[in-house]
C-alpha cells in the first residue's frame, strides 16, 4: 500500500532527526488518497481504546483526523510551539484531566517528536501510555519512548519496507 502510493523513496535523505537514509518514508503522499488513510484508520481503530487521539502537526493530524472518524472518538491536535497569540494554547480540541489518550504517528525514527508530543500532553493531564505510528524506522523511537513509560505500536517497521 505505501509502496504502491508513491510513499517509500528510496535515495540518498537526511530526515528531521539529522540521520542519513537510504531511504524515506514520506506518509503524506499515503495519507492524502482517502483509501489509503481509510485503511490505515482501520488498521489504527484496533487499538483506539481511548478518550482522546492526538496527532502533532503537520503529519499526524489527517491521521488523527481520520482515526477520529473511524472510531467516534474525539481528537486533538498538538502543536510543536506554543501559539503565539490568543489563548498560547499548543493543544487544539478538549482535553481534560486524566483523559486516556492515544498519539497518533506517521513515521518514527529516533521518538524525539513522540516523547515531545506525549510530554505536551501529560502536562495538561492527559493519561498517555500507548504511540501507534504507521511506520517505525527502528532507529530509537521504541526505546526513547519506553524511558517514559510509553509503548510503540507500528503498523509496518522498516524491516518491511527494506527487505
Amino acid at each position: 500500500m505505501l509502496e504502491e502510493s508513491g510513499a517509500v523513496k528510496y535515495g540518498e535523505f537526511t530526515l528531521t532527526s539529522g540521520k542519513k537514509s537510504s531511504y524515506y518514508v514520506d506518509i503524506k503522499k499515503a495519507s492524502t488518497k482517502p483509501d489509503i488513510l481509510k485503511e490505515i484508520s482501520k488498521l489504527m481503530a484496533k487499538h483506539a481504546d481511548c478518550d482522546r487521539i492526538a496527532g502533532m502537526e503537520l503529519g499526524a493530524v489527517p491521521l488523527a483526523t481520520a482515526l477520529s472518524l473511524e472510531t467516534n472518538i474525539p481528537f486533538l491536535m498538538v502543536r510543536k510551539k506554543p501559539r503565539s497569540h490568543g489563548t498560547g494554547s499548543q493543544i487544539e480540541g478538549e482535553l481534560k484531566r486524566g483523559d486516556k489518550v492515544l498519539v497518533v504517528e506517521d513515521v518514527t525514527t529516533t521518538g524525539g517528536s513522540s516523547v515531545e508530543t506525549v510530554k505536551v500532553l501529560r502536562q495538561e493531564g492527559a493519561d498517555v501510555n500507548i504511540v501507534i505510528t504507521v511506520v517505525d524506522r527502528n532507529e530509537g523511537a521504541r526505546k526513547a519512548l519506553s524511558k517514559i513509560n510509553v509503548e510503540l505500536i507500528a503498523l509496518v517497521s522498516a524491516e518491511d519496507l527494506i527487505d
